[in-house]
């Protein structure tokens, strides 16, 4: 590396340290700096779950949560002590991992040494995304066990992959209809003697971890299940109302009526499913989809994040205020988060219309990936958090944009953006941008 080049890359690095040192600072002041922020919805779950296996507690005290975290922050807190700010550290460990796995895949894709700089700066810096490892949710173990799942498939270690998509499942039941497609990924190759043996190997390392949870719901109740809240989730889902997130939430507020329904997870989906016949019954197919896709999207794609929805405001608007930050550090980290959620999803779009490389079978996975996400959330309960899992992609996509103008004279470059080309993805930006900006005005909330 030439000299200029070794000065400009030191130059880019220590401004890099410095925005995430501030961002670090601002998000751990907004958490500890007037009062610690309170435990909201599902976090409160895996805390009291967490204490409860300390004290010697059952390690799946029911079928709503997968086990994961749970076990996770128990082993964390009888290690370093029963402290939130343990996890937080822990998990903030995590998700600099999750940027260097998603660097290393990004690079693998095509994407340049530049792009995949960009799209770990991306993940770090987004204030909204680096807030995950403040919580007690899932989200962060799930990402990089889902990150560190593709590089291993990359790198053709498929029993360590399936370990890594099993472990994924026992933290967040997203995978649990998906890891099929993670064989797409090595037969693909063709039916040769090695592809069936590294299907064979992934499909252990992923039955391995999984077994023991398999195990726990055949003995219980008589099915080999790991969490199931489907049903549940396809009800509340159907009957959401609003395009934001906590705007008259009744997901946890139902919660206790579905756990009541009946002694049995089957007993208790069997009740709900006929709840979902008939509602559909009632509605009709297509006015039931036409409210789906006038709600759902607005919803994942919402740039009223999670950060954001925690922070001070109003009620109204879905903000539960359970930050106690100061005006100036509320309206920072709100306008920091609606920059970053804008430039991302803008970029991204250009990015994916842009990309002129043949997708190689672990962009391929990714795509199915989303592709899936988007037809499940089409029905199912969705918040915002749920569009984490897609987020890294769409920083490789945003990252290979905005460093297409460096490489343009490049004929390897990964990105070109024809004037028709330019067309769709302006088109497409300006959906994505609709659909994360335009839902608390359509919803006309807080008016009068």
């Amino acid at each position: 590396m030439k000299p200029d080049a070794i000065a400009r890359h030191r130059r880019w690095l220590a401004v890099f340290l410095a925005l995430f040192a501030l961002s670090q600072a601002a998000l751990w002041l907004a958490y500890y700096g007037t009062g610690a922020k309170a435990l909201i919805g599902d976090e409160q779950s895996y805390q009291a779950t967490a204490l409860s296996i300390l004290a010697g507690g059952r390690w799946m005290p029911g079928t709503i949560w997968p086990p994961l975290q749970p076990l996770w922050l128990a082993l964390l807190y009888a290690l370093f002590g029963v402290h939130v700010w343990v996890a937080q550290l822990a998990q903030t460990v995590l998700l600099i991992a999750s940027a260097g796995l998603l660097r290393d895949f990004w690079r693998r894709v095509g994407g340049s040494v530049a792009a995949a700089n960009g799209a770990a700066a991306l993940l770090l810096l987004n204030p909204a995304t680096a807030a995950y490892a403040h919580w007690l949710w899932p989200e962060t173990l799930h990402l990089f066990l889902l990150l560190a799942a593709l590089c291993l498939l990359a790198r053709l270690r498929a029993f360590a992959a399936g370990v890594a998509v099993g472990l994924a499942i026992l933290a967040k039941s997203l995978l649990s209809m998906f890891w099929p497609a993670f064989l797409f990924a090595l037969l693909r190759r063709g039916q040769s003697p090695r592809a069936v043996r590294l299907a064979a190997a992934f499909v252990l390392g992923l039955g391995l971890v999984t077994a023991p949870a398999l195990w726990h719901g055949w003995r219980e109740y008589g099915k080999p299940m790991i969490a199931d809240s489907s049903i549940y989730n396809l009800w509340i889902g159907l009957t959401d109302r609003w395009r934001s997130d906590y705007v008259q939430d009744m997901g946890g507020v139902t919660l206790p009526a579905f756990l009541a329904s009946a002694a049995t997870p089957q007993q208790r989906n069997a009740l709900y499913l006929d709840k979902v016949r008939g509602l559909v019954a009632e509605r009709g197919v297509p006015l039931l989809l036409l409210d789906q896709l006038g709600r759902q999207y607005f919803r994942l794609f919402s740039a009223k994040t999670p950060l954001v929805s925690q922070l001070p405001g109003p009620v109204c608007d879905g903000h539960l205020s359970v930050y106690h930050s100061p005006a100036w550090l509320t309206r920072g980290l709100t306008t920091t988060n609606d920059v970053f959620h804008a430039l991302i999803l803008a970029a991204a779009a250009f990015g994916v219309v842009g990309w002129r490389r043949r997708p190689d079978r672990l962009l391929a996975l990714v795509a199915l990936f989303a592709a899936y996400q988007f037809a499940l959330f089409a029905l199912i309960h969705v918040k915002a958090r749920f569009l984490l899992p897609l987020w890294p992609f769409l920083c490789g996509f945003a990252a290979s944009c905005l460093s297409a103008r460096r490489e343009r004279a490049d004929a390897h470059a990964a990105i070109v953006l024809t004037p028709l080309r330019l067309a769709a993805g302006a088109a497409l930006a300006a959906l994505l941008l609709f659909l994360a900006f335009a839902g608390p005005a359509l919803d006309g909330l807080c008016a009068g």
